[in-house]
């Protein structure tokens, strides 16, 4: 198949011009490695026009967006695939009333796909940080006045970071996760997910991080109000000025989910000409989610 490659707005609207074309595009995804039925097992098929695909044994018809997180997508593929696309390449983000004035939709229905794209934008957590790391914890939520240091006020989400740097200092790839405190078994949530144990980890004087050294090259040195992790920082005030912008709350369960967001298109800046087609990939292989799958963990 031609992947789209890309980021050109114009040539994006020309390839994908209807729905049909957006479906040829997620079949070609879905079965590039050969057609298998789920019902059977068998590899036999024929082809419909709008390329559902029917066993030629057992006469199951399965549609390319069948299992995926396009799955019952109601308001049409072609602006599944623009809110797809804005979320991959804007480096700011919309918002899901932004997103729902833009195509004609609902808020409710354009904050559940986009719920569904920060999903296939998770981390698959096979490709830990390793190198120079800095590792620092902060807070989104508002501000304090007169508040310096570790904020323990139970309204705040308290979040830790990683930044991973090349041999340049400059930055490659930055993590986060929301954790419950500031333990050392909290902490650890984020090295076991994202950091190598062989990564020279830099980090604040913060007791925490004392039992992971066990497991972890990890340097703690005086904090200097951030200036010894400043690329770390950098990031930091970038997540925590894109939240405020665009979003201005997010609930405290939905909170990982746009870190999800803010991750991949950090991580992927320099792949600017496929991130669109990656993200497109992993929405096919991500298993589908209904609403209720996704605003259960809020109740």
């Amino acid at each position: 198949m031609k992947i789209f490659k890309g980021e050109n707005f114009l040539q994006f609207t020309t390839r994908f011009k209807n729905d049909l074309v957006c479906k040829r595009y997620l079949a070609e995804i879905k079965w590039s490695d050969g057609y298998i039925c789920k019902k059977c097992g068998h590899k036999k098929y024929s082809e419909r026009p709008d390329f559902t695909r029917t066993c030629t044994y057992c006469k199951h018809n399965e549609s390319p967006t069948a299992g995926t997180l396009f799955h019952k997508v109601k308001f049409g593929l072609r602006k599944a695939f623009h809110i797809t696309y804005e979320m991959s390449n804007s480096s700011k983000g919309m918002s899901s009333i932004q997103m729902a004035k833009r195509y004609g939709i609902t808020v409710k229905t354009a904050w559940f796909f986009m719920q569904k794209v920060r999903r296939a934008m998770k981390s698959s957590e096979n490709y830990p940080m390793e190198g120079l790391v800095q590792v620092d914890e902060f807070t989104v939520g508002g501000k304090e006045k007169n508040k310096q240091g570790r904020s323990y006020n139970t309204k705040k989400k308290k979040i830790i970071g990683a930044v991973e740097l090349t041999e340049k200092g400059k930055i490659k790839r930055f993590y986060s996760i929301r954790i419950k405190d500031y333990s050392s078994i909290s902490l650890n949530t984020l090295f076991e997910k994202h950091i190598s144990p062989d990564a020279n980890v830099l980090t604040d004087k913060w007791r925490g991080y004392r039992p992971l050294t066990q497991n972890y090259q990890i340097t703690q040195s005086l904090s200097l109000n951030g200036e010894h992790l400043k690329e770390l920082h950098i990031v930091i005030h970038q997540l925590k000025s894109w939240l405020r912008t665009i979003y201005s709350w997010v609930h405290p369960e939905h909170i990982n989910h746009y870190l999800d967001e803010f991750s991949f298109r950090i991580n992927r800046s320099i792949y600017k000409e496929t991130i669109f087609h990656k993200l497109i990939e992993r929405l096919v292989i991500h298993k589908k989610s209904s609403y209720k799958d996704i605003i259960i963990a809020t109740k």
